[in-house]
């Protein structure tokens, strides 16, 4: 093999190790970002997750106030 042959080889290496260490934090990036978002959904989802309870809640003690003004009339 030539001299030429093997720093060719080389610098192919070099540059794919390097693509590859650039590609590594771009993914890891995009992980954190994707992880971060969906625990902003997560809390999202549970507080309208209360506040439907808290709804439903309301909507039943109206229809039981309801039934009562109607038993009472």
């Amino acid at each position: 093999m030539e001299p030429d042959d093997v720093l060719g080889q080389l610098r192919a290496i070099v540059d794919r190790v390097e693509t590859l260490g650039e590609r590594v934090q771009q993914l890891a990036s995009e992980n954190r970002a994707l992880r971060q978002q969906h625990e902003h959904l997560a809390s999202e989802r549970a507080q309208l997750l209360a506040k439907n309870e808290q709804a439903r809640s309301r909507v039943e003690a109206m229809i039981a106030r309801l039934k009562s003004l109607e038993q009472h009339t």
